[in-house]
């Protein structure tokens, strides 16, 4: 069985973490190599499978990447996670279907395409802090974090960004800074792992990129299955999972859910490679 591990044009051979994929693979006979997504000289009917992973630069490129995703849905070629789920994961929208379904997320106001954007009308009057980004995006990428003071300047610089894309306003949770963001992370459904994730005094990201600092945590039953319960919504098969979110009194309160290019921190959770490579290995054979 030959499989393709995707990644972006940044990191052809994939990052450190995931280029053990390949070779733990290898010991259950599979054949897996790392293809650019973006390459144009894939011949990717060669590929039985293909899973998901180092796609970075997908949401710098979104007209190209949904364009490519109909060309492999068109194919038929089988994908970890499938084709279904990462069309809607990519656009963060999904989090107002799975506020609906009961998933506490954290406050925000979703706004469609617009030449008129106006965020004194739209934004709550309680909120003394918020958050604005792109629907589809990643990386905090084009994301800002503003008090209600600056509202007039966040609005002329995002005017011309919400006339082509859709954006989330969010109210900011100050516990981001002080208890940090929690992943959950999960493969084939089943509970892995879990990390928070803090950033350096005065920021707001959490990204390694920017300074943030992870550590293994090891999360209550209970947040365990409030995490569960978002992993739950989805009917297709998922070979991994990240749920993303800030626990504010023993509550989960949801930011997103990765399922389409995540870091897993196998570095971080010893065996968590193993279990990952095992479930791939039962989802395709």
């Amino acid at each position: 069985m030959k499989i393709g591990i995707l990644t972006c044009a940044k990191l052809p051979d994939l990052n450190p973490e995931d280029q053990q994929i390949i070779p733990a693979l290898a010991k259950h006979k599979i054949e897996a190599i790392a293809v650019i997504w973006s390459d144009k000289n894939i011949i990717w009917s060669s590929f039985e499978y293909l899973i998901f992973r180092n796609t970075w630069d997908y949401f710098e490129r979104e007209i190209e990447f949904n364009i490519w995703l109909d060309h492999i849905e068109k194919l038929g070629i089988k994908t970890l996670n499938p084709i279904q789920v990462i069309k809607k994961n990519i656009h963060k929208f999904y989090l107002r279907e799975l506020e609906l379904k009961g998933i506490q997320i954290l406050p925000t106001v979703f706004i469609d395409k617009t030449k008129k954007l106006d965020l004194c009308k739209i934004i709550p009057s309680h909120w003394n802090k918020a958050v604005i980004k792109p629907a589809f995006s990643a990386g905090s990428y084009l994301t800002e974090v503003f008090e209600i003071k600056d509202i007039a300047a966040i609005n002329e610089k995002f005017a011309p960004i919400a006339q082509d894309k859709e954006l989330l306003l969010q109210e900011f949770a100050p516990q981001i800074q002080s208890v940090g963001e929690t992943s959950f992370i999960f493969f084939n459904k089943e509970f892995s792992h879990a990390v928070n994730k803090k950033p350096v005094d005065g920021d707001f990201r959490v990204q390694s990129l920017f300074g943030g600092k992870y550590s293994l945590v090891q999360p209550t039953q209970k947040l365990i299955l409030q995490a569960k319960k978002v992993i739950d919504t989805f009917n297709n098969d998922l070979l991994y999972a990240r749920v993303d979110g800030i626990i504010i009194d023993d509550t989960l309160h949801l930011m997103e859910i990765e399922c389409i290019e995540p870091d897993l921190y196998f570095n971080l959770s010893e065996n968590s490679l193993q279990r990952f490579v095992e479930e791939i290995v039962k989802l395709i054979t």
